[in-house]
């Protein structure tokens, strides 16, 4: 069995930067425990990325905080996260909140075989950029286990982070500690 741990956005400024939380900085030791499972036969993570004109996107217009500006320290992944992965990763830049390379990716690799692989979802935030993600490996893997560990995701609220693993489980996603 192929065990594929997805980081999503695990970037300066939703753990400690402008779009941070308390909750986000308290799962990133959960984070680094699962990375040191060692049992990951790939880790894969998204990072969201956006330009200058931030502002002038749509989602710059629902949410008017310009966050993840390319190359910028906000945009980068956060020290402790990438201290522990080492060399151990590959990462998709998105511009939104699912990534289509990352499903692409692993359909490509597994659509036809879906049972020999089982893919772990950890990061931020839980109800925007991890719910994205995990509902579109979902619907291009019908039939593969996908686990969201809660304890190493954040919410933009702890009511929304509750409300998504909810959902989760309403989408055949597994929700693990």
């Amino acid at each position: 069995m192929y065990k594929l741990l997805v980081i999503v956005d695990a970037q300066n400024d939703f753990i400690t930067g402008v779009l941070g939380t308390q909750e986000a900085n308290a799962a990133v030791p959960n984070i680094i425990n699962l990375i040191k499972d060692n049992k990951w036969d790939d880790i894969i993570c998204t990072m969201d990325t956006h330009q200058d004109n931030y502002l002038n996107t749509l989602e710059g217009e629902k949410l008017p905080v310009k966050h993840c500006i390319d190359t910028e320290p906000g945009w980068c992944m956060d020290s402790r996260i990438l201290i522990t992965l080492g060399n151990r990763y590959s990462f998709y830049k998105k511009d939104t909140f699912g990534s289509a390379d990352l499903v692409n990716e692993v359909y490509d690799k597994f659509g036809e075989t879906q049972r020999d692989i089982e893919i772990h979802i950890c990061g931020f935030c839980t109800d925007i950029c991890v719910m994205a993600n995990a509902v579109m490996l979902r619907a291009a893997m019908p039939n593969t286990r996908i686990v969201v560990h809660a304890n190493a995701c954040a919410g933009v609220t702890p009511e929304s982070h509750n409300a998504a693993l909810t959902i989760f489980k309403a989408q055949q996603i597994d929700v693990e500690d």
